[in-house]
């Protein structure tokens, strides 16, 4: 009797200490649950909050855009493409050092005086027609065009992921480069500074971005041509904002 007993008295023993530790694990189930939660409620509360980006377009006359409407160049294209794509409550801010006819050694000295702030969540970078186009020695373009990278990657929050390095457009292909007695060589040294930069970008796993043969679609189809007959139009720009959206929205977010 008293073995039975016990028996008895172990069994429920045991029976309520299982039941105890059940009722402990779910209740530390309970609580990871809650905390979970709360922590994606707070993620999400981050994640709402109203967000300003700050943009910087660094170039010549094909980043302000010569002969198209100001909200019809690339910069300001892009910009437009982006608001779209984020809440209707973040704010893009839009900065453009260009001016048409600049060199290098222009941009440079341009961003020196402006003194912009290192601020930018993107930063592209568009230069070096001007270079081929005043016939000023290749190797100034070696030299300077690594030197605006770094800048730019400084205005860039000192993020090299946060730039842009667009290539050069090819005047060749639209009336006033026909006009030339030298279109094939234009295209050639284009393609040298071109390649230049973009073999430069790879090295240093910097983001660049072609649209070259979208202007060497001018003469096939002129509306990609501005009225000067000279620079891209709204509709060239269009189709380059089509390439950097994407890679815009990725380095963004």
């Amino acid at each position: 009797m008293k073995r039975l007993a016990e028996t008895f008295f172990y069994g429920l023993f045991m029976i309520l200490t299982c039941c105890t530790n059940e009722t402990i694990n779910s209740i530390e189930e309970e609580d990871d649950i809650i905390e979970d939660i709360i922590e994606d409620e707070e993620e999400e509360e981050e994640l709402t909050d109203p967000q300003t980006y700050n943009i910087l377009a660094l170039g010549d006359s094909y980043t302000i855009g010569q002969s198209v409407c100001n909200t019809c160049r690339f910069p300001e294209q892009l910009k437009s493409e982006l608001i779209t794509e984020f809440s209707e409550d973040d704010t893009f801010n839009l900065n453009i050092i260009a001016q048409t006819g600049w060199t290098t050694t222009n941009l440079t000295n341009a961003i020196t005086i402006e003194n912009p702030e290192n601020n930018h969540d993107l930063v592209t970078l568009l230069i070096g027609v001007n270079n081929q186009y005043q016939g000023k020695p290749f190797s100034l373009y070696e030299t300077e065009f690594p030197a605006l990278v770094s800048e730019a990657i400084q205005l860039a929050k000192n993020d090299k992921d946060n730039v842009i390095v667009v290539s050069i457009p090819d005047y060749a292909f639209t009336p006033f480069g026909q006009n030339s007695s030298n279109s094939g060589t234009i295209s050639e040294q284009i393609n040298q500074y071109n390649t230049f930069a973009e073999n430069y970008c790879n090295q240093q796993n910097i983001t660049f971005v072609n649209i070259t043969d979208i202007t060497r679609e001018g003469l096939n189809n002129p509306d990609l041509v501005a009225s000067d007959g000279l620079h891209p139009s709204s509709l060239a720009y269009s189709l380059f904002v089509d390439r950097l959206l994407p890679i815009a929205i990725e380095k963004i977010e």
